[in-house]
């Protein structure tokens, strides 16, 4: 049960998240929030020249947009379809990356690490608010990134 959300040029340009606010409300029904799990994404229809070389996290608008979102939203991550790829994607609009023909996504060490600790520590504090057990989120979604949590470090938070 994937939900889509269409970005548009001028939804992007505008920096309008009335879209994501529509089904914010769905998402977050007390009892159907697991249900949601992973089940975001993104269709991104931005205007651009045909000759225009660049992927869509290099496009300044795109990524300004996204960091509006996930300013507005930080929690956003537990609905991406990591599967789809969405979780990679929404990274890279808030990550300085390069990319690299043969290994794809190279991001910048430093600004993933931050990334990563930050959105560990976002999720594990909304996980607790929705009463959903979070160790095992986490410790998942870190290791998409590269990351491994011990489960002691748990403990410290």
């Amino acid at each position: 049960m994937t939900l889509t959300i269409t970005l548009d040029t001028p939804t992007i340009n505008s920096l309008d998240l009335s879209r994501v606010e529509k089904i914010i409300p769905q998402l977050l029904e007390a009892e159907k929030v697991t249900q949601w799990e992973q089940q975001l994404q993104f269709v991104i229809e931005y205007e651009r020249e045909a000759t225009d070389p660049r992927e869509l996290s290099e496009i300044p608008e795109i990524r300004l947009w996204f960091i509006r979102l996930d300013t507005a939203y930080p929690w956003l991550p537990f609905f991406l379809d990591w599967k789809a790829g969405e979780l990679a994607r929404y990274t890279a609009m808030l990550v300085p990356h390069q990319f690299n023909r043969s290994e794809g996504i190279i991001y910048n060490p430093e600004g993933l690490e931050i990334f990563v600790m930050h959105k560990i520590f976002v999720l594990s504090n909304w996980l607790k608010q929705q009463q959903i057990p979070s160790n095992f989120r986490l410790k998942s979604m870190a290791q998409l990134w590269g990351y491994e949590i011990d489960d002691s470090w748990f403990d410290a938070l």
